[in-house]
């Protein structure tokens, strides 16, 4: 597993950052607070509050390629 932080400042940035997990097979939660979301999903992801970085946590092997996708979004 591996854990990071990022920051999506915009609604074009939850839009690319969902196509981008929606791509692999393994599951991503993305946190904030006490509350914990599909990094799919971006209804959930506007449930949270977007104006704190969030605690991105990608569960599986082999996520180089992922990682590499969403730099960008990475702090």
């Amino acid at each position: 597993m591996k854990t990071f932080n990022i920051l999506l400042k915009s609604i074009t940035d939850v839009k690319d950052f969902v196509n981008i997990v929606s791509k692999y097979d393994f599951d991503v939660d993305l946190s904030s607070g006490r509350y914990v979301v599909d990094a799919k999903s971006i209804m959930g992801i506007f449930s949270l509050d977007l104006s704190k970085p969030i605690k991105v946590q990608v569960y599986g092997d082999n996520t180089d390629k992922f990682c590499d996708e969403v730099k960008n979004f990475v702090i």
